[in-house]
C-alpha cells in the first residue's frame, strides 16, 4: 500500500508463523521512514514486536497489522481473532515482558473487543523538542 510523505495508513494481513513477526517491523520501518516520523523508530518497531508476538503466541488466526501516524504521533493497532483480552504477566524470561514494554514506552494502549476478535493498539509521540523539528 503507498503512504504519501507526512501522514497515512498501512494494513498488513500476516501469516500465522513467528516470521511475521520480521515482516511486521519491516512494514513498520517502511511506514516510518515514508511519514517522516520524528520520534525513536526503534520504539515503535519493538512495540510492534511486541504486539504480533502476543498475538501470535496467544491470539487466534494470522494478525492483522495496522498503523496510522506522521511526523508526530503513530498508533499501531494488531488484531487477532481471540476475543480473549490481554493480560499482564510477571516479567521475565519465562512470561516474557511484552505489555510492561508497551506501558513503558506508549503514551496510552488498549483492547478493543469486536465481534470476531479483538484488536490491541497503542499510541506513540514524538518528544516535543523532536516533533516541533517536523514540518
Amino acid at each position: 500500500m503507498a503512504t504519501r510523505l507526512g501522514s497515512g495508513t498501512v494494513e498488513r494481513h500476516l501469516a500465522e508463523e513467528m516470521g511475521s513477526i520480521s515482516v511486521a517491523r519491516e512494514a513498520a520501518r517502511d511506514a516510518l521512514a515514508g511519514w517522516g516520523y520524528r520520534g525513536r523508530a526503534e520504539d515503535v518497531l519493538l512495540v510492534v514486536s511486541e504486539l504480533v508476538t502476543n498475538a501470535l503466541v496467544h491470539g487466534a488466526g494470522g494478525p492483522t497489522l495496522r498503523m496510522t501516524g506522521g511526523p508526530r504521533h503513530v498508533r499501531v493497532e494488531v488484531g487477532d481473532r481471540s476475543e480473549q483480552a490481554p493480560e499482564p504477566r510477571a516479567p521475565g524470561p519465562a512470561d516474557g515482558w511484552g505489555l510492561h514494554v508497551i506501558e513503558a514506552l506508549c503514551t496510552s494502549w488498549g483492547t478493543d473487543r469486536h465481534e470476531g476478535g479483538k484488536v490491541v493498539w497503542c499510541e506513540l509521540g514524538a518528544p516535543l523538542s523532536l516533533a516541533a523539528a517536523a514540518p
